[in-house]
């Protein structure tokens, strides 16, 4: 599995991916299919070029599959450009359970810690999923929090933990 920073030239896949991703696990994700299947191609391309306040990382098979996602942003505030926050966390089904997810997590607090004054990282995981909620306690996240009904599809609510990880 390669871990890298996402760029332009990524736009296309990373948007299929993404795509896929609230397709295939909608509860996981505040944004939906029908929002951003109508995202231009310029949207995509802003949304995973390298900017001073964030990075998305793709994981890429062998063969150079797109296989896994996420983006990391810094808070910009003046007073709170101490947080950083992880979103769109995904990774394919059909590599899950082969490192690929904790991989990108790895790589993803290895990078925020290059964002200078970065001390916490924050992320959101529906309560439920408990395989995220495990990767992510492996790794020194500590929950803090539960937002009671924190998203909804359909007529159906889903708590989100709230999750912390201290830098330093």
């Amino acid at each position: 599995m390669n871990i890298r920073v996402l760029n332009e030239a990524d736009a296309a896949d990373y948007q299929a991916l993404r795509l896929r991703a609230l397709q295939t696990d909608p509860i996981s994700f505040g944004s939906t299919y029908e929002r951003e299947v109508n995202f231009s191609t310029e949207m995509v391309k802003e949304r995973v070029r390298p900017a001073e306040d964030r990075i998305v990382l793709g994981a890429f098979q062998e063969d150079g599959a797109l296989v896994g996602i996420v983006r990391f942003m810094r808070d910009m505030d003046r007073k709170s450009r101490h947080k950083g926050n992880i979103y769109g966390m995904y990774v394919a089904p059909e590599v899950r359970g082969q490192g690929a997810g904790k991989a990108l997590m790895v790589e993803a607090i290895s990078r925020a810690k290059d964002f200078e004054g970065v001390e916490q990282i924050h992320l959101q995981v529906v309560s439920q999923n408990a395989s995220a909620n495990k990767l992510y306690q492996s790794l020194g996240f500590e929950t803090y929090g539960v937002e009671p009904r924190g998203l909804k599809e359909g007529e159906q609510y889903f708590d989100e933990d709230l999750m912390i990880l201290f830098l330093k």
